[in-house]
């Protein structure tokens, strides 16, 4: 057979191979995924914006994209509400890294039923729409609906459920969606993410690309001294529930601003800015109407940004990162914190999918609700920040702060008449509290710490006896009355204490150290019951009195002294050198009712050691009946909230005029000839003692 033109070949392809081998070895222009976005891909009309792509409908996820590309840092993070363009971000990402630097690619969604029902079609319409990747498709059997190669490189889609799926290929970029919806662990296979970088580890350039929302974890925020620009103040790792976020604050930690439009400084858009009617009373409007009168306030001068101005103030968007300094022709000059990776943040206010009222209607509405859980979800989803339970019942750690006298640690202050102390178990140390108790429930805090002993470990003895020689020798010339010791340990928490411990030194103390175990709600706050212990060593068993605790009643009480008015007696007191510390953890838990009725503690913080103990020290004066003290008579009953001067410091009285018998510095001692208050020794049909169940669950 004699061909007419020497290059034809038997081939009836021939034409469709010639043009996939052009489109192949063709040189590619280098362009960041935006702009190979705005050139490549076209929305279909069923789509809310049909036709091109428009990436700076969405500025915010401009430098995302741009940083993965760049290849500067391992890891990058974009922290976003839902339903705001990341998306599209992504897709950006993928079709520009195998359309001119073609490398394999591990997408990671949350789950099977997203990958397949979702992400794969959208990934099908990429390849399809734009018209350098549809060549270089290879289909038929080669394509799966897990697997797809593109110019001779796989693009697999995974998700956290399959330990296998995540380890079957290297990979040259990693994409994780919704990184907090992740299982945290994989089959015994570790975390996700680390099972994710480790498919990097034969490429030099890899890049780990995470996005999600956040969920929950406490926040605060700090000016920058260099911009002056309101940031997210980066809070300890341990207190954060939310993955995405603990990967951001390790992060350059950029923030989306914009420019006010009225005194044009720049701004970090948050739900603190968004203002409606009655907000913080919500019960007083409604959605409607927050939805209407909803508006931006700067932070700066106070100035009012609506609706309309929306779009204005949207083309001014900048990323800012703490240190650095933006002029005011938006030149950005300074460095990021110094990191491995490149993170940042956007407010969901900043969406141009909904409005700032929209936001407004669902906040409100989920505040109205009552239930916790869709609060949360609102706080995530809509505005992108983390969320913690917070209201009426959960005062701020700096509220803690205000109840400091001008006294010290071990000095006693007049209207003390006993102590009690506090014990709060953990694996390596003893976190306890002395609390000082006098007429009408007031109460100052002696001394508060924490005992490690010299192996910390409490199951050894040396901690021990350091707290029996606490417990022993007193304070300030007091003893202390009653200590309660928590033995109430979950099941399983690695950082919990040995109960057979704590039984053991209760039982050698008897006299006035009781165990405990504390229970959500009971009938009664505080009762006591013989137990039988059987020690794990095969030692004899013995009896031993437990104290059951209403921890409910005993967090509620203490949360309500803190806002005790001063002027009124009952105060709740604490020392001059009570740590920062010490504050934040006694509002570590936050009381929110349940949609269905009663309620639930929650936790703010995962350090409440010394919330448990102060709960403790309640409890053991409690017990021994602090609310039937009394001043002595003849004595002058101290003032709600007494100035505290130690002995050795109190002036000397005028010999020409001598002054009344001032109150007693160190608080007067219980007559040892009188007999012991009647719930000294627990009685088993008592109302007050009566059946009960154990203390501080975690």
């Amino acid at each position: 057979m004699t061909l007419s033109n020497p290059w034809q070949t038997a081939s009836r392809n021939a034409a469709r191979l010639y043009a996939r081998t052009a489109t192949l070895i063709r040189p590619q222009k280098r362009t960041m995924p935006d702009v190979w976005g705005a050139e490549n891909r076209v929305y279909p009309p069923s789509s809310g914006y049909p036709g091109k792509r428009n990436p700076y409908l969405t500025p915010y996820g401009v430098p995302f994209g741009r940083a993965i590309a760049r290849r500067r840092h391992k890891r990058c993070v974009f922290v976003v509400s839902a339903q705001s363009g990341k998306s599209e971000t992504i897709l950006d990402v993928i079709g520009q890294r195998l359309d001119q630097q073609p490398a394999p690619i591990l997408y990671v969604g949350p789950n099977k039923q997203f990958i397949t029902e979702q992400w794969e079609p959208r990934i099908m319409a990429l390849l399809d729409e734009a018209p350098t990747l549809a060549a270089k498709v290879a289909r038929g059997k080669r394509m799966t609906k897990t697997r797809k190669v593109i110019a001779g490189v796989p693009l697999r889609l995974a998700h956290a459920g399959s330990s296998t799926a995540l380890k079957s290929d290297p990979a040259s970029l990693a994409l994780t969606d919704e990184a907090d919806e992740l299982m945290a662990n994989v089959k015994g296979q570790g975390d996700p993410i680390g099972l994710i970088d480790a498919r990097g580890d034969t490429h030099a350039d890899f890049v780990h690309a995470m996005v999600s929302t956040t969920s929950r974890g406490p926040k605060e925020v700090e000016k920058d001294e260099v911009s002056g620009l309101e940031f997210w103040k980066v809070q300890p790792a341990d207190d954060i529930e939310s993955t995405i976020w603990k990967y951001w604050q390790a992060g350059t930690r950029y923030h989306w601003t914009w420019r006010c439009p009225h005194c044009a400084e720049r701004f970090v858009p948050r739900l603190a800015c968004l203002e409606y009617e009655h907000k913080g009373e919500e019960a007083k409007t409604t959605p409607a109407r927050a939805k209407e009168t909803a508006h931006l306030v700067c932070p700066n001068h106070g100035c009012i940004i609506t609706e309309a101005e929306k779009k204005a103030i949207e083309t001014t968007g900048l990323e800012v990162a703490p240190g650095q300094h933006v002029d005011e022709h938006d030149n950005v000059t300074g460095d990021p914190p110094e990191s491995d990776t490149w993170s940042l943040w956007a407010s969901g206010l900043c969406s141009p999918f909904q409005s700032f009222g929209d936001r407004a209607a669902r906040y409100v509405e989920a505040i109205q609700t009552g239930d916790p859980e869709k609060v949360q979800t609102v706080t995530n989803a809509a505005f992108g920040e983390l969320w913690m339970p917070s209201g009426g019942d959960a005062p701020e750690w700096e509220e803690v702060c205000d109840r400091r006298l001008p006294y010290r640690f071990r000095e006693i202050p007049a209207g003390v008449m006993l102590l009690t102390c506090g014990v709060d178990v953990q694996k390596d140390r003893l976190v306890y509290v002395v609390r000082g108790w006098g007429a009408r429930n007031e109460s100052w805090l002696i001394e508060h710490g924490e005992m490690f002993g010299d192996h910390h470990d409490t199951r050894l003895d040396d901690v021990w006896m350091e707290l029996a020689e606490l417990i022993e020798n007193g304070i300030g010339g007091l003893p202390i009355r009653r200590v309660f010791i928590d033995a109430g340990f979950r099941p399983g928490k690695k950082d919990a204490g040995d109960e057979n411990t704590v039984y053991e030194f209760c039982r050698r103390h008897a006299r006035h150290v009781y165990p405990t175990k504390g229970y959500d709600h009971r009938t009664v706050p505080l009762s006591v019951n013989r137990i039988e212990v059987s020690p794990v060593s095969g030692k004899a068993g013995y009896g031993l009195d437990l104290v059951r605790l209403d921890t409910d009643v005993l967090k509620s009480w203490v949360h309500s002294r803190i806002r005790w008015p001063q002027d009124q007696p009952g105060g709740w007191h604490l020392p001059l050198d009570a740590t920062e510390d010490f504050c934040r953890q006694i509002v570590s838990e936050a009381r929110v009712r349940k949609p269905g009725g009663g309620s639930m503690w929650l936790r703010r913080s995962r350090h409440n050691h010394y919330l448990d103990a102060e709960c403790l020290a309640y409890g053991a004066a409690k017990m021994i009946g602090v609310e039937r003290l009394r001043v002595e008579s003849g004595a002058k009953p101290p003032p709600p909230a007494p100035a505290v001067v130690p002995e050795a410091e109190q002036p000397a009285p005028a010999a020409e005029t001598p002054p009344p018998k001032p109150a007693p510095v160190v608080a007067l001692r219980p007559t040892p000839a009188a007999p012991p208050p009647p719930a000294e020794t627990p009685a088993q049909s008592s109302g007050f003692l009566g059946q009960r169940r154990g203390f501080l669950r975690r």
